[in-house]
């Protein structure tokens, strides 16, 4: 059973009830001298302290998801390799393999023609030289008469670090969202591209183009979205494609945003900071290069290098988060031609449940400044 598992948390949290409730039927009977009786009550209440303790962490975990397998959360890396011909990829295309597909967690969800699809894909970099695995969400229009031939907008969707693309689907529940967003008449249909941003793990690359190292930038901003235009039916146009993250994803969006927008028209940061992280996770990545490091900060771009155009969108909370003064000086420090907009919670903290309130309205937004479904030019 995997460690997110319904089934997992209710066996934990039934044997912490049975050892309450045998800690409370044989204390009277271990109550009284001896190594024996001792040795009883200690581990009574050692096993009733571990396996509640055990509980409440799986429940945090379920609730947020931390780590999104027993090999994550002791430190292996959970993605085995895959072999892929990628002479066979989706559509032909040699730099997009499709390697499973499954259902999404929306009604209909059974036919694709009523609830899309979300396809595993490995994504191979003609430029980077990258291979990273991501999820591909095919939204019910993608499948219907009407819609064929058409072309949609895309999303590019980054978790945090170090993070898994299984979050997106489980935790924040991005696929779901956006069908409901449809269903609601408050979004259009768009794909979304789920990964996260670590694509050379365990190494937190901070979406930059490290010297001598791995291309994380260069992957993000043309490795990628041709990839997928080129194996599903999605706009080419920067009007077309989006990109969208939370905490280091929400970083690595708005800087991909900011630093191409003739890629992406439109890009958010959810409880984004603006500025790369030098930490021993991220190792060396500029190598002593000023010019780099400018690059990597978004308050220096906007100052010194303000994009030619482009949509921002940022979130923070006014009580919970620590980037509230550094956000708002990201809104002043956009001028036009680019656009800024934001969400200020009254309260919510760094986690998926800030996140979960703030997704709705980010994904509209989204839909509001990418191009719709139409036929190719």
């Amino acid at each position: 059973m995997g460690l997110t598992s319904t089934a997992v948390l209710a066996v934990v949290a039934a044997t912490a009830v049975a050892l309450f409730a045998a800690t409370v039927r044989f204390w009277p009977r271990l109550a009284r001298p001896g190594a024996v009786a001792v040795s009883g009550r200690i581990g009574l209440l050692l096993a009733t302290q571990l396996t509640l303790f055990a509980a409440v962490g799986l429940a945090a975990n379920n609730a947020f998801l931390f780590y999104g397998s027993w090999a994550d959360l002791f430190g292996r890396e959970q993605e085995l390799g895959v072999v892929t011909d990628h002479a066979e990829g989706v559509a032909g295309s040699p730099h997009l393999a499709r390697i499973a597909t499954r259902r999404p967690d929306v009604p209909g969800g059974r036919t694709p023609s009523a609830g899309g699809r979300i396809d595993q894909v490995v994504v191979s970099g003609r430029r980077s030289g990258i291979e990273a695995p991501a999820y591909v969400y095919l939204p019910p229009e993608y499948f219907r008469a009407a819609y064929a031939g058409r072309t949609f907008p895309a999303a590019v969707v980054l978790t945090g670090y170090p993070g898994t693309a299984e979050n997106l689907l489980k935790g924040l529940r991005y696929p779901q969202t956006a069908h409901e967003r449809v269903r609601a008449g408050k979004a259009r249909p768009m794909i979304l591209v789920m990964l996260r941003p670590t694509v050379a793990p365990p190494r937190d690359t901070e979406c930059v183009d490290v010297p001598g190292g791995p291309q994380t930038e260069t992957f993000f901003a043309k490795d990628l979205p041709e990839a997928v235009a080129d194996s599903y039916r999605v706009g080419k146009e920067a009007r077309d494609w989006g990109i969208i993250g939370n905490s280091t994803g929400g970083y690595c969006a708005l800087k991909i945003g900011m630093l191409h927008p003739d890629r992406y028209a439109a890009s958010a940061g959810l409880s984004a900071y603006y500025e790369a992280a030098e930490d021993p996770t991220t190792g060396d990545l500029f190598h002593g290069r000023r010019e780099l490091r400018d690059r990597a900060d978004l308050m220096w771009n906007l100052e010194n290098r303000p994009p030619r155009g482009g949509s921002f969108l940022v979130t923070t909370s006014r009580e919970g988060e620590d980037n509230l003064r550094s956000t708002m000086r990201f809104i002043e420090k956009v001028k036009a031609p680019a656009r800024v907009s934001s969400i200020v919670l009254d309260s919510g903290g760094h986690n998926f449940t800030t996140w979960r309130r703030e997704i709705p309205p980010a994904l509209e937004w989204l839909s509001a400044r990418l191009g719709g479904s139409r036929a190719p030019e």
